[in-house]
């Protein structure tokens, strides 16, 4: 997104350019003090720039800063020659340059958690940027306060001590790795996993595992999450009891998938789910993130996994709308467990005095056929629902925030929101209080209506009988409800919002398509008993594990690339 890369850039510029000031300062100046609290904002600036852009490389400036402060303590101290400081010089230079390669080699390593291992020599390597950018600012302030270089040389030899271990270790697992695999593989086996959770997505999407979790676990087998980015590690690991591991290579996870593996479960259609495909021993079942009528509902690489869970019949009939051909035997259909929290409601709205209205805006997708958001004209809507005495949760899509625009559109809403709250009192709900303090489940059974873009939650909402609105946003005309069938037992709004009044007296007022919502329900969700709704998730899922599976006929898979791109044959 543009507004990320923005901030990427000015936070590159910002690290270099007090890095080169402040050697300048030091080398070619007598503002010695001056110079090594500049070389002191460089290093803070660059612990901002690696939350900005993890993993940068920032070599050059290190060493900038490194030489400047060296070059500033050296005019501090007394006498003309410091042992102490000759010696701490060229080990703090070598840490610098080090810490890139330590990094990378530590970032090939096997992690993982909620298991009975401590992997502490990759756990050292990735934290070892923090702890030279902490090193190099107790030098810097060591010797701006003219304290004895030998306090420095002592700071210096810890970091190099632990840094050396590290170094010894990481190389011992690469050349000669342990018999039997290593400490994590060996605990896996331990454990006896019969199914895994592969997940491979960008920092920020772990909410598309964690509401799998609690139903996974009530499968009553062991299992494993076997994530491929190290940001979902930690997060994804609170959530679970079950044995999380990041895999950063293709060697990591023929250590992770030990035998005892039956199934992978996937939640997405990520490139690198074919890194999981290649083992053709298992079964692999595909569960998605949510249901609905957006292009990637239907995504043909669907056809590559052995089954494919969907919550109702209309999740078929969507892949045949888009003319992607799957076989009708790899489709089970498993209701949407998730909302078995969601209160349902029976029977039309009717002259809705005070509602509380769901608005759920979506994102703008990573392509602009998939942009269905609503958020530039929302704040017309926001006004009449406010005029109309309503009280609105206003729940975003987690990825909001990646685009500026729709990131300043949000922020008009919550303040017209806030002004309102002020002004009379209404208990309008938003960010965090709407996103992370309150599930869907609990946002759905705290309202009366929804309003919401083409997005998996008015699936969800279906669940609930209660009527909702869908944006449409395109240039469908009438053939948007042919595009978004569950669109049909909705009331659209148009993207100028022409209609909006006429909507909302449908919506809060009269609800003439009450009936039809509870045939549509059936279709998108599937007809079973709402007192065991998810039971039938979990039955199909047991039966994929029962001990005398059969597993898929082996098939030929291309070898495939770390980024799941296709090698040559010569590759």
């Amino acid at each position: 997104m543009r507004g990320d890369l923005v901030r990427k850039l000015l936070a590159r510029v910002l690290t270099i350019g007090l890095a080169a000031l402040a050697f300048i300062v030091v080398a070619l100046t007598g503002a010695t003090g001056w110079g090594l609290a500049i070389a002191v904002a460089a290093l803070a600036a660059a612990a901002v720039e690696r939350r900005i852009r993890p993993g940068a490389d920032a070599v050059a400036e290190s060493v900038l800063v490194a030489a400047g402060i060296l070059v500033g303590y050296a005019r501090r101290v007394d006498h003309s020659f410091d042992p102490a400081l000759a010696l701490a010089a060229p080990i703090l230079l070598g840490l610098v340059l080090l810490a890139g390669p330590l990094r990378a080699a530590g970032a090939l390593e096997i992690r993982a958690a909620n298991l009975p291992v401590r992997s502490w020599a990759p756990r050292i390597a990735a934290r070892l940027d923090d702890a030279l950018l902490g090193l190099l600012a107790v030098v810097a302030v060591a010797a701006g306060l003219d304290l004895p270089a030998w306090l420095a040389l002592v700071a210096v030899l810890l970091v190099a001590a632990g840094c050396g271990a590290a170094g010894l270790d990481l190389a011992r697992r690469r050349f000669r790795p342990p018999a039997g695999g290593g400490p994590v593989g060996r605990a896996l086996r331990r454990h006896q996993p019969e199914f895994v959770l592969y997940f491979s997505a960008p920092p920020g999407s772990e909410y598309q595992v964690t509401m799998w979790l609690p139903y996974l676990e009530r499968i009553g087998r062991p299992f494993m999450v076997l994530v491929r980015e190290p940001e979902h590690l930690s997060t994804i690991a609170a959530a679970t009891r079950a044995p999380v591991v990041f895999c950063p290579t293709l060697k990591a996870m023929d250590e992770a998938l030990v035998p005892s593996l039956r199934v992978a479960f996937y939640v997405n259609h990520g490139a690198k789910n074919s890194h999981c495909i290649r083992f053709s021993r298992l079964t692999h079942v595909q569960l998605h993130h949510g249901d609905s009528d957006k292009a990637p509902s239907a995504n043909p690489v669907s056809g590559i996994f052995d089954k494919i869970f969907v919550a109702g019949p209309a999740a078929i009939e969507r892949y045949a709308r888009a003319g992607v051909e799957i076989p009708a035997e790899k489709f089970v259909v498993v209701g949407r467990p998730q909302v078995e929290a969601i209160e349902v409601r029976r029977g039309p709205a009717r002259a809705l005095a005070a509602p509380t209205v769901l608005y759920t805006p979506t994102w703008t997708g990573h392509h602009a056929d998939a942009n269905y958001c609503s958020l530039p004209v929302a704040e017309t809507m926001l006004r009449r629902l406010l005029d109309r005495g309503a009280t609105v949760i206003l729940r975003a899509h987690p990825y909001t925030a990646q685009n500026p625009a729709s990131a300043r559109q949000l922020a008009r809403l919550t303040e017209l929101l806030a002004a309102d709250r002020a002004k009379t009192g209404r208990a309008h709900l938003w960010g965090a209080a709407a996103g992370r303090e309150l599930t869907l489940a609990e946002c759905v059974n705290r309202s009366d209506v929804l309003i919401s873009d083409v997005s998996g939650v008015i699936s969800d909402y279906l669940y609930s009988g209660k009527p909702y609105a869908v944006t449409d946003m395109g240039a469908d005309g009438a053939n948007f409800e042919a595009r978004f069938p569950l669109a049909g037992s909705g009331y659209v709004l148009h993207q100028d919002m022409s209609n909006l009044d006429e909507v909302l007296t449908e919506l809060l007022d009269t609800d003439p398509k009450a009936a039809e919502r509870w045939f549509t329900r059936a279709r998108y969700l599937g007809d079973f008993p709402e007192d065991s709704y998810a039971e039938a998730f979990l039955d199909a899922a047991r039966r994929e594990l029962e001990p005398g599976w059969n597993p898929p006929v082996a098939r030929t898979v291309d070898p495939v690339a770390q980024d799941g791109s296709p090698l040559s044959p010569t590759a």
